[in-house]
């Protein structure tokens, strides 16, 4: 008899369901604090619908997608959990409208802080000009196409973007130094 997709789950059944030794769920609770099974009598645990959800986003984002630890700690402090349930499930649609309401509250903090003095403007300017991080080229701008030919430089986005992909693929060069 299959249960109710609002049922709990043990996690033995969690672990079956995602292809996971239970150790590794017990580990992520201590590395990912938004996994939060209800635990009973004894220490058996809970999970329920949206933890299971959650956990297939961290699978998902470490062992599909090549993200560490921190790189998915950082992707949830910046987009929350249903972010990374969304890419799990491959919900283009949802991810776009994450995106657009998290860069439409940003613009509203932005405008409705109070004006800023010489030195707080610099690091203000500074942090505007940072690119927001993009995931897959979801929500990319028109303006950062690729550098025209006969364009000698590129953006300042675009040459943040490729110094971020730059450090992935040192960090992806890292780590399969160590496994070899």
């Amino acid at each position: 008899m299959d249960k109710s997709p609002d049922a709990f789950r043990t996690i033995s059944e969690v672990a079956e369901d995602l292809d996971l030794p239970q150790h590794v769920l017990r580990f992520w609770e201590t590395r990912f604090t938004q996994i939060k099974p209800m635990k009973r009598g004894g220490g058996r645990r809970y999970y329920r619908p949206h933890d299971v959800e959650l956990i297939k986003g961290i699978r998902h984002m470490l062992y599909d997608q090549g993200y560490t630890i921190k790189g998915v700690q950082k992707m949830l402090r910046d987009n929350g959990n249903q972010f990374l349930v969304a890419v799990a499930n491959g919900d283009i649609s949802a991810i776009e409208a994450l995106a657009q309401k998290k860069h439409a509250e940003a613009e509203l903090s932005a405008s409705a802080s109070p004006a800023r003095s010489g030195d707080e403007e610099v690091l203000l300017g500074e942090a505007k000009a940072k690119p927001n991080r993009r995931f897959f080229g979801i929500g990319k701008g028109e303006e950062d196409g690729p550098v025209a030919p006969g364009q000698g430089k590129l953006s300042r986005d675009n040459r943040a973007l490729l110094q971020e992909a730059l450090f992935d693929l040192l960090e992806c060069k890292r780590l399969l130094d160590q496994v070899r």
